[in-house]
């Protein structure tokens, strides 16, 4: 079964011209048509009597999961996961350091055509000792799961490839591939991530670079393909004959 994944720092639908465009970001949503989609700096605004959350879901024929970090000038900001998945469970999960902006992730259990799935959405701080805090919160709980496929992804905000968080996460989930996303219109910087564990699950990693995701935001959306594996794949996976993290 074939799965499509997005991570996407949408700089609440305010485009590289300036202009708050909410349809702009929903139609480079549609472009990609991904099955679950972290959504970082979303902004409670009213668009066309709904809440910008869930205009975007429903525009989109998703359901909706926010995961708000803070109030901005009374509105709430922060992270939202989008799934066509049933959710089975949802929590957040706070990653905030004192005298920091706050920050936190959502973490969400769902039903990938019976098998249970467990996909952490997040979006890091913006100093190297905050974010290998928040790295080591988020790898304690990882390290807890073994039901089934897991999943990291979010904006890292990790300008360093030899920084210690991203070597603690390759260790975990096993290197992978990271495009650069960011600035959207000329990409420098990979501070956009998608892990998956086991390893073998991941088919492709792979910027979006239309016209108008160059426009939209200031990240571009980083997507990835993942396709289940076979039931004798598992099996021998399950039995150490072949290793998921080679």
């Amino acid at each position: 079964m074939r799965l499509t994944l997005v991570t996407y720092n949408v700089h609440a639908c305010v485009g590289g011209d300036g202009r708050f465009d909410p349809e702009r970001t929903v139609k480079v949503l549609k472009e990609i048509d991904a099955d679950i989609v972290a959504l970082q700096e979303v902004e409670d605004h009213p668009v066309g009597g709904s809440d910008l959350l869930d205009y975007m879901a429903s525009a989109v024929g998703l359901s909706a999961i926010p995961g708000p970090t803070m109030l901005r000038e009374t509105r709430g900001y922060g992270n939202a996961l989008l799934t066509r998945l049933p959710v089975l469970a949802a929590n957040r999960i706070d990653l905030s350091l004192p005298r920091r902006e706050p920050r936190g992730a959502l973490d969400v259990t769902l039903d990938w055509g019976g098998q249970v799935m467990r996909v952490v959405a997040t979006h890091l701080g913006l100093r190297p000792g905050e974010r290998r805090a928040q790295i080591r919160r988020l790898l304690a709980l990882l390290e807890s799961y073994h039901a089934g496929p897991g999943v990291l992804l979010g904006d890292l905000n990790e300008w360093l490839l030899w920084g210690r968080p991203l070597r603690w996460l390759n260790r975990h989930f096993a290197s992978t591939a990271h495009p650069r996303t960011y600035p959207a219109r000329f990409p420098l910087f990979d501070l956009d991530r998608i892990w998956v564990r086991p390893r073998t699950l991941l088919r492709s990693v792979e910027t979006h670079t239309s016209p108008l995701a160059r426009l939209a935001s200031d990240h571009l959306p980083l997507k990835a393909v993942l396709m289940k594996e076979s039931r004798d794949q598992a099996a021998s996976r399950e039995s150490g004959e072949t290793s998921p993290y080679r």
